[in-house]
């Protein structure tokens, strides 16, 4: 909650200053400009000579009392229009006569040459001390300053107490909405809302078609009203280049004639457009420094998770006392045991481009080059760093820690501790039904649990050659494997680079190899699948059994092996697993 002793501060307008006692005195009549009344001054000047208009900035209140030009309109037509051209923000004539009484020809000519002028243009018609009325505007000018200068504090105070307690993004919005006392958003740039604040507004109405609305307000690079559409006030949320969001107070939007950076004429006597400016400000730099922050904290985290499971991973690994230690100090759980995993990610059409490639005969093994639907390297280390965010969460959510790095390109290293070896089976489970997880797909290799933490780390590279296996299934119905559960698939896995066996399937294969036979290499894998049956076969390509035995006789002719003999449906089937393998 904000202090009631720092609220706002709402500028020093014209009407203030009329209001003030030594001003109220000589009768003000407003002549012109009436809608400029809530107009800003910034000081007070007493000026009798039009020259004297060189000398203003903008934004000053002129005292005079006309002895220069109040006997001629037209000297008193181009006073004003001097004045009004140097930003005069008000001009206030006292037309009183050496009596004390009204100078009514005077004031005669001051009221035709208001029509000339647009900004507030204000006749005393009783005397009045311009050095108490200077005094009071400006000892009001500077109290409004010094309250400013508080203001201006205590919003720097509760924006550096917000990072130093590492507040998230939810808490910097609240304490936005609070310093405005209005309403404020924080959208992605798909104007997706990652948070927000209503203050005590009807939530389901600021948010109501938000999307919609927000795609017609102008982004800015800066601190400024939006253009086009709700002139809602704004700033960016990212470091420079990179547009992660921007925040939004939907309800602060600029009076009439208001510049993009809230000066101007229009003006709003209810909200000053200089305080929220600041105010948004520096929410955009800390929502802008909480996720730097917190990307940070976790680049750390997870350099040092990959650190550790790359020492344990080495010839020479830490002592397990030591492995522990570390283990322990980055948030992994002691167990009575520990359980190696790789979970196996899956690029987006993966599995297209491996059926192709087998349609097509294309492979490393026929000497063609593969369908490459292979995603770049920077799109996999960003599925793994968001794999691993979720997996961090669902650990969080389950109270089950994880010791996680990435392991390669599209692998993810988990060391699961477990309170007793009897829970393996339903911690995997738990882990493979995470709903943090639903949207990857990925393969979960298991490797054999054990009681020491550096010999469980060893076993990562067995739960790798599983995965990396099991993902290469034509049917994955599993939620996880094991090698027991890829068979004879997983020692070809381990066999793959093994020249002998490569020599041996591709003496098997020579036939099918050769370039133009992908149809025939596909009708043996076919064959073999349906284990050699006619009937099913012929159902499943939709084909007559007549066509089919026709197309058998000549792969038989071809490979000149005799396909009923059960050992040389053995050999071709291990054969083309391997080339599967090697086609991945």
């Amino acid at each position: 909650m904000i202090p009631a002793s720092f609220p706002p501060q709402r500028p020093l307008t014209v009407r203030d200053v009329l209001a003030l006692d030594a001003l109220a005195a000589g009768s003000p009549e407003v002549l012109a400009g009436e809608a400029g009344l809530d107009a800003p001054i910034r000081w007070v000047h007493i000026a009798e000579e039009a020259e004297y208009s060189a000398l203003l900035e903008g934004g000053e209140l002129v005292l005079t009392t006309g002895l220069a030009f109040r006997r001629s309109a037209a000297l008193t037509r181009t006073f004003l229009e001097r004045f009004q051209q140097a930003g005069a923000a008000a001009v206030v004539v006292e037309l009183v006569d050496d009596d004390g009484a009204p100078d009514d020809s005077a004031a005669a000519h001051l009221r035709a040459a208001a029509a000339a002028v647009d900004c507030p243009l204000i006749l005393l018609t009783r005397r009045v001390r311009f050095v108490q009325v200077t005094e009071e505007a400006h000892r009001a000018l500077m109290d409004h300053q010094v309250r400013r200068l508080e203001r201006a504090r205590h919003v720097h105070e509760v924006f550096t107490a917000l990072s130093l307690e590492n507040a998230g993004e939810s808490g910097i919005v609240d304490a936005t909405a609070a310093l405005l006392d209005s309403p404020v958003v924080f959208e992605d740039p798909a104007h997706l809302v990652l948070s927000y604040s209503a203050r005590d507004r009807d939530p389901a109405r600021l948010l109501e078609g938000w999307a919609a609305r927000s795609r017609f307000v102008g982004y800015r690079n800066q601190t400024a009203f939006g253009t086009g559409g709700d002139r809602w006030l704004q700033t960016p949320v990212g470091l420079t280049g990179q547009r992660w969001g921007r925040l939004v107070a939907p309800e602060l939007v600029p009076a009439p004639d208001t510049g993009e950076d809230g000066t101007g004429p229009g003006t709003d006597p209810d909200w000053d457009p200089a305080d929220a400016f600041q105010v948004l400000e520096r929410a955009g730099q800390a929502l802008t420094m909480a996720r730097m922050a917190g990307r940070d904290r976790r680049e750390v985290l997870f350099q040092a998770r990959s650190g550790l499971i790359q020492d344990l991973r080495q010839a020479t690994p830490p002592e397990e006392q030591e492995a522990l230690a570390r283990a322990t100090a980055l948030g992994l759980a002691r167990g009575a045991a520990y359980l190696p995993l790789v979970a196996r990610l899956e690029a987006p059409g993966a599995a297209d481009g491996q059926a192709r490639n087998r349609q097509t005969g294309n492979s490393p093994a026929t000497g063609q080059a593969p369908v490459a639907d292979t995603p770049d390297a920077t799109e996999v280390q960003l599925r793994e760093r968001a794999f691993l965010d979720a997996l961090q969460a669902w650990a969080q959510s389950t109270r089950q820690s994880a010791l996680a790095s990435s392991l390669h390109a599209g692998s993810v290293a988990i060391l699961l501790p477990l309170a007793a070896l009897e829970l393996e089976d339903s911690a995997l489970h738990r882990l493979a039904a995470a709903p943090q997880l639903a949207g990857f797909g990925w393969t979960l290799g298991v490797g054999r649990a054990e009681r020491s933490l550096v010999a469980a780390a060893r076993g990562l590279d067995s739960a790798d050659q599983v995965a990396e296996t099991a993902a290469t299934l034509g049917s994955r119905n599993l939620p996880f494997y094991r090698f027991a559960d890829v068979r004879l698939r997983g020692l070809l896995a381990l066999l793959g680079q093994d020249s002998r066996v490569k020599s041996f399937a591709q003496a098997e294969l020579a036939p099918l190899l050769e370039p133009g036979r992908a149809r025939s290499l596909q009708l043996l894998r076919d064959y073999l699948a349906h284990g050699g049956n006619m009937s099913s076969l012929a159902t499943a390509r939709k084909v007559s059994r007549q066509a089919l035995y026709t197309h058998v006789k000549g792969l038989q002719e071809l490979l000149g092996l005799p396909l009923e003999d059960p050992e040389s449906r053995a050999s071709l089937m291990v054969a083309l697993l391997w080339h599967d393998l090697a086609d991945v």
